[in-house]
């Protein structure tokens, strides 16, 4: 190290060598990097320097290839503008100097900023309004610019964005790290941020690193979607074409909305609901399957603060529940050592979930009066289960629950018909009467009829004659003893078909109905506030028991195989006027459903098509294009781009393992990383020197898709300052 020289400000001059820092990823999670790379840069002192220099493959710095604010316009968000952040707030713990609240906005303040400096209806969006992506992307792009700049200021700091991809990181023999880009540049650093996000696996290779030719036939194969202007454009997905589209998550919805709405087609309301008018640009039909047959379900409207304050706490399904879980059922883990016991999935904490489901589905029907009626009658047998009792099935726990839901309708029900009078029925309950029967009358009928029925109950009239004339605006049932909490029902709500027609006419039963829930929000509809309370609200519940080897190594690749993909229909769909869109769709014979569950693609030998089969539906429709519309999991082996690959070769990562005391091993394809984020070498040494974020961690780890939320104390930053807290020690140590 040289020493500083005082420049003409008498200030010392910053040493000659630089502290050399390099980010491998330039997508949401390097704008906030380096959010708070900038907001702490003081920490480096006079007379230091820091080096940054960040790659992207794609040049879109600050939102990457999946946000990149060139992407198609016909792409949505799922999540709402309130609930997407840039940088740290108040509530996250130890993040060191915030920005003044105007230099860090939600996408929402963002977007209306820029509204009333442009005027663009896309950007004319409020609190609860679901973004266009490319919105976030500009905004993204925006702020990494803002945040940029701001590191730029300082006198020791420099920052130098490339345009490459980076295919290795080569040791030196000084300890450092040599970048090398595919155009072959290589670029020392003393360490290495890696923020890759997203790939998808290359169709020639298998996990063994083989690679495998693919046979070539009359169908295009397009193994991954995005951009979808380059890879679904028209001279491949023609009008004459039919596609096949593998998957019916947010990524098919983007495929299947950029294939007919960004054609030129357009949707209209007319008498009966949404309508779609055809360009005449879109392929000629566009089949859609997966392994359950249904696209995700609708996300409810929002009716909860978007800071976090009304998420749903847990009654049963709890921290506390998994630890005595883990005491009383867990088997030890491999090796007999003082690891962690591990739990199986299905047989230890879904009966937790289903109770945990029904408990609040009843509750948000009923209301908080009959809470703790319920939540009495299901404790006993909770205890038990958590204390080593075995289930018999996921609804072992709700037998207790639903005769107090039965005890419940019927004294309701008396009420309601006359039979019995309101201060003769709560002579009879320790529970509020008036206080439910109004819940349930608001709940399912909405605020006009409850205020009705009240001034009925309180002139001791029998409500009944109010009801009995009514239906339900969000398609509930309308009977005391309807609206009942079935989880197979909830995970499989069409019934099997045995042809396409039945099929597709039970999938549009299922949407309209799912609209209908979607809208009355997830606060007030049973439904949508079950699954929104449970599968999102406490997914960090869900991470602590399955994160980092809680199950055991079967029960793990089959929570990954079914369980996500639970979630991801019953909480993590799209907006409710997306989902209308692709009703819409159907309804006009552009978008085929008809294969129902269980599709496979079978090649047909003597055309070298690829033909979709519905095993149960008996449909069998050959395709011209099959695109692979579904998010691949992360594994360096599959993966297309080599980083990660040459890495694995190198030695420099590994995979991580989850090892089960029985013998069975899982390797779900993530990195092996210590709690604070460096990998493990093939010799199983940690590597300090680079730090690996997001989305190569998911092995260990679960539920990692997820833009930065505000005022939640969100993990994506907690994960950020891990890696900061150790940055600057080491980056000021010279």
């Amino acid at each position: 190290m040289t020493t500083p020289r005082a420049d003409a400000s008498g200030r010392p001059a910053a040493t000659a060598e630089p502290y050399r820092l390099a980010v491998v990823g330039g997508g949401p999670r390097a704008t906030y990097a380096l959010e708070r790379l900038s907001a702490t840069i003081d920490r480096l002192g006079q007379g230091r320097r820091l080096e940054v220099h960040l790659f992207e493959r794609t040049g879109a710095f600050g939102a990457g290839r999946a946000h990149s604010p060139d992407q198609a316009r016909t792409s949505y968000l799922n999540r709402i503008g309130a609930q997407v952040g840039f940088a740290a707030d108040e509530t996250v713990t130890g993040a060191g100097p915030l920005r003044p609240a105007a230099e860090r906005p939600t996408l929402h303040e963002w977007c209306r900023r820029r509204f009333e400096e442009t005027g663009d209806p896309d950007l004319d969006l409020g609190p609860e309004d679901w973004p266009k992506r490319y919105v976030h992307g500009l905004a993204l792009s925006d702020m990494f610019r803002a945040f940029a700049a701001d590191l730029r200021r300082h006198p020791g700091a420099a920052l130098h964005l490339h345009h490459a991809e980076v295919v290795d990181l080569a040791p030196l023999a000084d300890h450092r790290l040599e970048v090398v880009t595919a155009d072959g540049e290589r670029r020392p650093a003393d360490e290495v941020l890696l923020l890759t996000g997203h790939s998808y696996h290359d169709p020639r290779r298998t996990a063994d690193g083989r690679r495998t030719a693919r046979p070539a036939g009359g169908t295009c194969h397009v193994p991954h979607p995005y951009p979808l202007d380059d890879r679904l454009d028209a001279a491949g997905c023609g009008p004459e074409s039919v596609v096949g589209c593998a998957g019916m998550g947010l990524t098919a919805i983007d495929t299947i909305l950029h294939l007919t709405e960004g054609r030129g087609g357009t949707f209209h309301e007319d008498a009966s609901g949404l309508v779609y008018r055809p360009s005449g640009r879109e392929p000629a039909a566009v089949v859609a399957f997966s392994g359950s047959g249904l696209f995700t379900f609708a996300r409810p409207d929002n009716h909860k603060p978007s800071d976090g304050s009304g998420d749903h706490p847990g009654t049963f399904l709890t921290r506390e529940a998994v630890d005595q879980l883990r005491a009383h059922a867990g088997r030890p883990p491999a090796g007999g050592g003082p690891g962690r016991a591990q739990l199986d999935f299905e047989r230890d904490l879904l009966p937790l979930v289903v109770l945990e489901m029904a408990h609040l589905h009843y509750v948000t029907l009923f209301g908080p009066a009959a809470a703790l009626l319920l939540t009495q009658r299901a404790l006993p047998g909770y205890l038990a289960f958590v204390t080593g009792a075995p289930a018999d099935g996921p609804g072992h726990l709700l037998a207790p629950l639903e005769r107090a839901v039965d005890g419940i309708a019927d004294v309701l029900e008396s009420v309601l018909r006359g039979k019995s009078t309101l201060s003769a029925a709560q002579g009879t309950v320790s529970w509020q009467v008036r206080d439910v029967l109004l819940h349930w009358t608001r709940t399912v009928y909405g605020a006009s009829a409850e205020a009705e029925v009240r001034r009925h109950v309180d002139r001791c009239l029998p409500p009944g004659p109010v009801t009995d004339a009514l239906s339900s605006a969000w398609g509930l049932e309308t009977y005391l003893h309807g609206n009942r909490f079935d989880w197979h029902r909830a995970v499989s709500p069409v019934p099997p078909a045995g042809s396409p027609g039945e099929f597709r006419a039970s999938v549009r039963a299922f949407m309209a109905r799912d609209q209908l829930w979607a809208r009355q929000g997830n606060v007030r509809n049973p439904h949508k506030a079950a699954a929104d309370g449970v599968w999102r609200d406490l997914r960090q519940v869900l991470s602590y028991a399955v994160d980092h080897g809680g199950l055991t190594a079967a029960s793990q690749r089959h929570f990954l195989q079914r369980y996500v993909r639970h979630h991801n229909r019953l909480a993590n769909g799209a907006a409710p006027e997306i989902m209308a869109r692709l009703a819409a769709l159907i309804d006009c014979g552009l978008l085929d459903v008809g294969a129902g569950p269980d599709a496979r693609v079978r090649l047909d030998e003597s055309t070298g098509k690829a033909v979709v089969e519905g095993p149960h539906t008996g449909l069998s429709r050959p395709v011209d294009v099959l695109v692979e519309a579904r998010m691949h999991g992360f594994d360096p082996r599959l993966d297309v781009l080599p980083l990660y690959r040459n890495l694995l070769d190198r030695g420099l990562v590994r995979l991580w393992r989850n090892e089960s005391a029985d013998g069975e091993v899982f390797q779900p394809g993530g990195l092996d990383l210590t709690p604070e984020f460096h990998p493990v070498a093939s010799d199983g040494t940690p590597d300090p020197r680079i730090t690996v974020l997001g989305v190569p961690s998911e092995g260990a780890r679960s539920f990692l898709l997820s833009a930065l939320r505000p005022n939640a104390d969100h993990y994506v930053m907690r994960d950020t300052l891990v890696w900061l807290d150790r940055f600057w020690p080491r980056a000021t140590a010279r």
